[in-house]
């Protein structure tokens, strides 16, 4: 693969801030197809699919983040120089050819591309057909950027495969491939596993479960639930179980205030036997797999437990891995949750919804990866290289 300069990468980063911005109103009009076009029955899909001014301006300013980071290609990690004279160098490099399979958001044509691109990486996209015609005028802006700076437009591409068609590409690629991100829910990442040849980074499937602690401060727990919940139902950050502690003060009453005010806020109330035989009037789960389910919908179960010890062992077990918080004014109970939960990021009276790399410090993501290789949490610029051994001699050889 041809290293690009940081000058000539960041170039195409410079026309691609101005091409958007030049054609912005007709990037909104051909949203405004498949918007039309599409069923709202899914609105959490539907709000992904929405491209506005506003959304147009997160483009931009995803483009010039990245723009503003340095080169993460040709880092040195390690450099040393052997008893036996060798010197060998470890640096960052770029995977290849990086395969991003997503659904809906059009977004996503930008800020995974932007990324994968200052990381010197060719991009292959796989948008969803609800997003066909904003997905298409999106890569004729990148392709004038880089056309214009003297690069192939083969840089980054749009697959126009049907389903059966990508599932033949995963399993045979006419191309070399080197890494998979699918973007979605988990019937999507389910299906790019399946028929994967090549590594898969798994991202998107939240899942969330905060825990309320016999020590909680309640106004906290039910200003960070209410926020958890409803901020975005359609962002994989958002909050669907929480687990409250039959032992905190006033348990009875303080069950019946949250319900009160999630009820205000439009947020279904699904609980377990035991929360349920005090809020009588909510529906209770009938099939544990309610406990694996990402709602992306105004909706939350509400269940108890006895102790931190069950909490854990019950977010462990069902959560997806994504992102999972515990509200107490005790900070050892705190820290013995945090270490034990087993999930990509970790909160102490917080928010899930700061699980993002721009409110994470790490700027535009491509990401949320939930696997544990090659990199958990938001996947940055930095987060999309892997490495390569330089090793110098002098006629070595080993004996």
């Amino acid at each position: 693969m041809k290293l690009l300069s940081s000058d000539i990468k960041n170039n195409v980063l410079q026309s691609m801030i101005t091409i958007l911005d030049r054609e912005r109103q007709n990037i909104i009009a051909a949203n405004k197809k498949d918007l039309d076009a599409f069923n709202r029955d899914d609105q959490a899909l539907y709000d992904r699919l929405v491209v506005n001014e506003a959304k147009v301006d997160g483009m931009i300013q995803a483009v010039k983040e990245v723009m503003a980071q340095d080169d993460p290609v040709g880092q040195t990690i390690s450099d040393m120089t052997l008893d036996s004279g060798l010197q060998i160098t470890n640096k960052t490099a770029p995977f290849g050819t990086i395969l991003i399979i997503y659904e809906s958001r059009p977004d996503v044509t930008i800020e995974a591309a932007v990324l994968a691109f200052k990381a010197n990486n060719n991009i292959l996209l796989k948008g969803g057909k609800e997003a066909i015609n904003s997905n298409l005028i999106l890569e004729q802006c990148w392709h004038e950027a880089l056309e214009s700076n003297g690069l192939s437009k083969d840089w980054i591409r749009l697959l126009h495969l049907k389903r059966e068609e990508t599932q033949e590409f995963l399993r045979n690629p006419s191309e070399p491939l080197d890494l998979i991100v699918p973007r979605g829910g988990e019937r999507l990442i389910k299906f790019v596993k399946d028929h994967a040849s090549c590594a898969v980074l798994v991202s998107g499937r939240g899942n969330n479960f905060l825990y309320v602690s016999e020590d909680a401060n309640w106004e906290k727990a039910i200003k960070v639930i209410v926020n958890a919940k409803t901020d975005k139902i359609s962002g994989c950050n958002a909050l669907d179980k929480v687990l409250i502690n039959k032992n905190i003060p006033n348990y009875n009453a303080k069950l019946k205030e949250l319900q009160e005010i999630l009820h205000a806020v439009n947020v279904t109330i699904v609980t377990d036997d035991k929360v349920g035989n005090i809020l009588s009037n909510e529906t209770t789960i009938d099939n544990e797999d309610t406990w694996y389910e990402e709602f992306l919908a105004l909706k939350i179960v509400l269940a108890e437990v006895v102790s931190t010890d069950e909490a854990i062992t019950m977010i462990n077990k069902y959560s997806g891995g994504h992102s999972a918080a515990i509200i107490t004014e005790n900070k050892a109970t705190a820290a013995i949750f945090m270490e034990q939960i087993d999930s990509a990021a970790v909160y102490h009276n917080a928010s899930t919804r700061f699980t993002d790399g721009g409110q994470m410090g790490v700027g535009a993501e491509l990401a949320i990866s939930t696997d544990k290789l090659h990199h958990r949490g938001p996947l940055g610029l930095k987060q999309l290289v892997t490495n390569k051994y330089y090793v110098f001699g002098d006629g070595h050889v080993r004996v």
